[in-house]
């Protein structure tokens, strides 16, 4: 899974986006219509969405480049024509904002450092171990699968993803298959659909007063959706690139970076519990957990140096 940095696409979008945005801001004072325009029944707002998706996965070595034009243009087209519930144009623009900032912030602040500890769990050579330990047929993308599945139940669902990831490609030297990333995704959704700890939704639900017990038969459907997609997407990567038990010589596992991803997962993890459970009147004031993981990774980079050059730019 190569990747390219995305920040040489940084000063083109700056570039182009800023005039535009300051040519459509006076249209704020304009109003906007009252319902989204739509394309045959289909709000323009959730095509344009998906020309976004479409594009991350067909490029998926641009996605930054992808993702952040597809959220330029996106905002751009509602600033123009279609409302935020919040209000129309610019200033229905900045309210929005001023609502979504600590969501933002959040998953900002999880998808960059969670992409440094994937890097760190890298380095451990943990994943370079697996091989021994998983089985070298068919079998063995399903098993890893199930783990992220597991690893989601108790994580957030981001670090699962990217840990599996992190894992895959090592287990599968460097060739994953698109529709095994997908699958990979899916599992570290599905893992914390029946767990009071694994998803935000869950965890407030929880909150108000929901037995875990009521969760957990969310299982039955995410166990059976864990087999209708993991097994074909466990074939078809298992005939692009098989898994292989040849050990690599010479691996010996960093325990100082394990030790760095499991304070960090731990501090993700009792940051969240205690927010949401303890003081959830301020949860949606500050960006707590993405706030969390930073300080773990700061306060550890005396120990181990973190991959920088993983962060955009």
């Amino acid at each position: 899974m190569p990747h390219e940095r995305a920040g040489l696409y940084h000063g083109h979008f700056v570039g182009w986006w800023l005039p535009l945005a300051l040519l459509l801001a006076p249209m704020s004072a304009w109003g906007a219509p009252v319902e989204p325009p739509a394309f045959i029944g289909i709000p323009i707002d959730f095509i344009l969405f998906a020309l976004t998706l479409a594009g991350i996965a067909l490029f998926h070595r641009h996605t930054l480049a992808i993702a952040v034009t597809g959220l330029a243009v996106i905002s751009l087209f509602k600033i123009a024509v279609s409302p935020f519930a919040e209000g129309p144009g610019l200033d229905g623009w900045l309210s929005h904002l001023g609502h979504e900032w600590v969501l933002l912030a959040n998953l900002l602040g999880l998808l960059l450092g969670f992409a440094l500890l994937s890097k760190h769990f890298e380095a451990s050579n943990i994943p370079a171990r697996l091989p021994q330990f998983l089985p070298d047929d068919w079998k063995g993308g399903l098993v890893l699968l199930v783990m992220i599945f597991v690893l989601s139940s108790f994580l957030d669902n981001i670090a699962a993803a990217l840990i599996g990831g992190t894992i895959a490609r090592a287990v599968f030297r460097n060739k994953v298959h698109i529709g095994y990333l997908a699958a990979i995704v899916a599992a570290s959704n599905a893992g914390g659909s029946g767990s009071v700890v694994g998803d935000t939704t869950t965890t407030m639900m929880w909150i108000d007063g929901v037995h875990p017990l009521q969760v957990l038969e969310a299982y039955v459907a995410a166990g059976t959706a864990m087999l209708v997609f993991g097994v074909p997407a466990d074939l078809q990567q298992q005939r692009y690139s098989p898994i292989t038990k040849e050990p690599v010589a010479g691996i010996v596992v960093d325990w100082a970076r394990v030790f760095i991803v499991a304070l960090i997962l731990i501090t993700a993890i009792a940051v969240n519990v205690v927010i949401n459970v303890h003081f959830n009147a301020i949860s949606d004031t500050f960006p707590f957990i993405g706030a969390a993981v930073w300080v773990a990774l700061l306060v550890c980079v005396p120990l181990r140096r973190p991959a920088w050059d993983e962060l955009p730019g």
